[in-house]
């Protein structure tokens, strides 16, 4: 029988040994990324293990979303490396802290909401990009320290034991879900590496990962304007690429999970967790896709797993890195190639000839923009701008005008569709201002002024009807058009009783 253990949750029922086992395997798996990472902004191996187990446990205990995994990241990274070359670590911590600030501002004002703008093929995009580039990083294993490429007994033995290890996640779960198979693959190439002494590349030929508990220390930097604006740019582009990373990543686990989670609770647990880094000599950081998919495939849901990836990883750096510097990195490149794959949304490949042409598009546009500039946050904006653009223009054709003309001799337009700026060149060409009647009516039960383009548009038909004499009435107008309209009155006749009352919606997240 199962034992259930509550922690942090008490509508959730929490699988003690799966969260306990994933949270093992996920640290493990945290290690080489974030010695990667931290190298790949020019710091040492320990500000990224230290910015993994800060993110980790912050957001584990505080966040929006139970099972998701932070830590230290190459979006992150890579928006450093410039900083790291010009001024040196200190500034890393202060322009860590300071995104922080940024994300939990932004928690604050409940901006979590926005990624609802975020449309499914930018989120196809996204994760098809970013399976591509978890795939892409690990064949750097099969590079020599020259960068040259494996050939022969080295390139045949770790060939094996990555597919071995892969073979171990694909067939272990049909066979039994009693211990998660990214951990057992782990433990058996472990073991066979070990046992038969085969010399292969282990996470010590990295670096190393020795180190004590993360020191606190305040950024040496001077504290004025001048630091504050050279800063505030890197901190700005940091807590945008961990905010878009982390609720896109939080999106795909509540679609796996079936669950919901709260964005705004986990920009504010972003933003802590990345302040307490920067105090901790960490590099920052944010949600990593490729860690909770291992998490949440391995069957954890809470908090738990989270918790035990973090504190599991300090032990490793404090206690353990003797050990976990000699397991093989075949073992991690094996299961990062299996998140890859896992990652992947095979089955968008077949919406290439169901959805629109426009769709398509801009899911490869942001897969393409992903993998080749490695710009997380670049490639969902410029996929929300296309989709954006491409959502005006469609709407911009639907405005409609139905004309007839009343026993009184008055000519009625009922106007159907949402006048906008895309709109508005449409709108005006429905008008026929010199063959009318002198009375006009102008209906908008069925449509919706929108913008300021939307009220010069009004402002000018009215005009065009006012220069020839002829009196024109809009109705159904909103509250907040007729405020706007309100110099233009002696002209307009607008009908208060029938006109309908919008109502915002409100987000309670």
């Amino acid at each position: 029988m199962k034992k259930y253990f509550n922690i942090f949750d008490l509508s959730q029922k929490v699988d003690y040994k799966t969260e306990v086992l994933s949270g093992l395997t996920v640290a493990l798996a945290l290690v080489p990324e974030a010695v990667a990472f931290a190298l790949i902004a020019g710091l040492s191996p320990l500000t990224g293990l230290y910015a993994a187990f800060m993110m980790g446990l912050v957001t584990s205990v505080f966040g929006g979303r139970p099972g998701m995994i932070s830590g230290a990241t190459g979006a992150v990274a890579v928006v450093l490396v410039v900083l790291v070359k010009s001024h040196g670590v200190e500034y890393i911590f202060a322009t860590v802290v300071l995104a922080g600030i940024i994300q939990m501002s932004a928690g604050f004002l409940k901006l979590g909401k926005l990624i609802r703008l975020v449309p499914h093929p930018v989120i196809f995009g996204f994760v098809n990009g970013l399976a591509i580039i978890i795939f892409m990083s690990q064949l750097d294993q099969f590079k020599d320290v020259s960068g040259n490429w494996l050939t022969g007994t080295q390139l045949y033995i770790l060939l094996g034991l990555v597919l071995l290890t892969m073979a171990i996640i694909f067939g272990l779960p049909k066979l039994t879900k009693a211990i998660p198979a990214s951990l057992t693959s782990i433990l058996v190439v472990f073991g066979i590496v070990a046992y038969f002494g085969i010399d292969t590349k282990t996470v010590g030929d990295i670096a190393s990962i020795q180190g004590g508990f993360p020191p606190f220390h305040i950024p040496s930097v001077p504290f004025n304007l001048e630091t504050l604006m050279l800063i505030f740019p890197f901190a700005a582009i940091v807590a945008g690429v961990g905010l878009i990373e982390s609720l896109l990543t939080l999106n795909i686990v509540d679609e796996i999970t079936e669950t919901k989670g709260r964005g705004n609770k986990e920009a504010l647990a972003q933003g802590a967790a990345n302040i307490l880094s920067g105090f901790f000599s960490g590099m920052g950081g944010c949600a990593m896709i490729g860690q909770s998919l291992i998490n949440v495939s391995n069957g954890a849901r809470a908090r738990l797993s989270g918790i035990v990836a973090a504190v599991m990883l300090l032990v490793f750096v404090m206690f353990g890195s003797g050990l976990i510097e000699k397991v093989p990195m075949a073992a991690l490149t094996g299961l990062m190639i299996m998140v890859s794959i896992g990652t992947f949304e095979w089955a968008s490949l077949k919406t290439f000839t169901k959805m629109p042409n426009s769709d398509v598009f801009v899911m490869v546009m942001v897969t393409l923009v992903t993998v080749f500039l490695h710009n997380l946050a670049l490639a969902v904006i410029i996929g929300v701008i296309i989709a954006a653009l491409v959502f005006a223009w469609d709407n911009a054709k639907r405005i409609r005008a139905r004309k007839s003309v009343d026993d009184n001799g008055v000519k009625h337009y009922e106007i159907y569709g949402p006048l906008f700026f895309g709109s508005v060149t449409a709108f005006n060409e429905k008008f026929d201002v010199l063959n009318d009647p002198n009375e006009v009516i102008i209906d908008f039960a069925e449509s919706r002024v929108v913008d300021m383009s939307a009220i010069e548009a009004l402002n000018k038909i009215t005009e065009r009807y006012h220069k020839v004499g002829k009196k024109i009435h809009l109705k159904h107008l909103s509250p907040d058009c007729k405020t706007l309209l309100k110099n233009a009155e002696e002209i307009i006749d607008v009908n208060v009783l029938e006109d309908p009352s919008y109502k915002v919606a409100i987000d309670n997240i």
